[in-house]
């Protein structure tokens, strides 16, 4: 008698559905990494509708919207949320400091304030970061590889996008002997006066730090660089493939769908503040060829050879 009724408390079990919060810069059918997340909770075996239950808040790119996004989403107390993007955490981070938040983030979260350590969390928040302190100074070295005469690079970054890069790349200058101009930009509507103040500085080449406003106005810093012929790095995401010369930074497509595997974690007990936040491990060099034939540079084959993908 005693095990016909624990028969329905098992199955019960069994059935459990786990609510997951998202919070999106953009929405749930157009951005790409999301989509990727997705797939890598259904490689553990977690499916929407079955063992889970996604509770969406998208900003549709209007990032106004977020504050109140985020706490409507917290009002309905999911087991835990995924946050895409660190100009999205800062939104929830405000509005709960107990419900689990998995960030996968293109800045510092330490200095960013999102974590106390990379190694100890200490709160609600863990999950990855693409940012890599060494990379930045690699960037510029495979510039000098590339161009050895190189001696004037201009870094369009976005101050407000809190990571080291900028610092990492000016420590790298002084071992290669490079001048850097720094082009700051926080807002669309001061790309044009950037490009104004590289072409005045005659910069030869440039480095792209890559943010949310960088990567939504990656076609006019692209259109910008081969139009004045520079040799362009950029970082993560589509930089080399849509035109710039070379970019050098994590295997987005490894680290998105291992966010999927900190959300199995918590959903099994773990608890954020003591998961270390992780960095990448895998890297790309992409190199494109036509970009380089457009601005007149030839790629030494010894950088060639070590290319992870050539676009011809």
């Amino acid at each position: 008698m005693l095990f016909a009724l624990c028969l329905p408390v098992s199955a019960q079990q069994q059935k459990k559905v786990h609510r997951l919060g998202v919070l999106l810069y953009s929405n749930p059918q157009t951005d790409p990494n999301f989509l990727a997340f997705r797939d890598g909770l259904r490689e553990l075996g977690y499916i929407d509708g079955q063992n889970l239950s996604f509770d969406h808040r998208f900003a549709d790119g209007r990032p106004e919207r977020l504050p109140d996004l985020a706490a409507d989403l917290v009002r309905v107390k999911p087991d835990v949320i995924f946050a895409l993007g660190g100009d999205v955490v800062p939104a929830l981070q405000k509005a709960t400091r107990t419900i689990p938040i998995v960030m996968w983030v293109s800045n510092d979260p330490v200095q960013a304030g999102f974590v106390s350590t990379l190694a100890r969390p200490g709160g609600n928040i863990t999950g990855l970061t693409l940012i890599l302190d060494e990379l930045a100074g690699k960037r510029l070295e495979l510039l000098k590889e590339v161009a050895p005469r190189l001696s004037r690079v201009a870094v369009l970054w976005n101050p407000d996008h809190a990571d080291p890069e900028f610092r990492e790349i000016k420590r790298a200058a002084a071992t290669f002997d490079v001048r850097l101009q720094s082009l700051e930009v926080r807002h669309g509507d001061e790309f044009d006066f950037a490009f104004q103040t590289a072409t005045k500085g005659q910069s030869q080449a440039m480095i792209v730090v890559s943010s949310r406003l960088m990567q939504l106005n990656r076609r006019r810093v692209l259109d910008f660089s081969i139009k004045n012929r520079l040799a362009l790095i950029g970082d993560w995401g589509a930089w080399a493939p849509e035109g710039a010369l070379m970019s050098y930074g994590p295997n987005i497509a490894d680290m998105v769908p291992r966010s999927a595997m900190y959300i199995d974690k918590i959903l099994k007990g773990s608890k954020p503040a003591d998961l270390p936040v992780e960095r990448p491990s895998k890297f790309e060099l992409i190199i494109n060829l036509k970009t380089a034939k457009q601005i007149g540079l030839t790629i030494p084959p010894n950088v060639l050879a070590r290319a992870d993908r050539v676009i011809r």
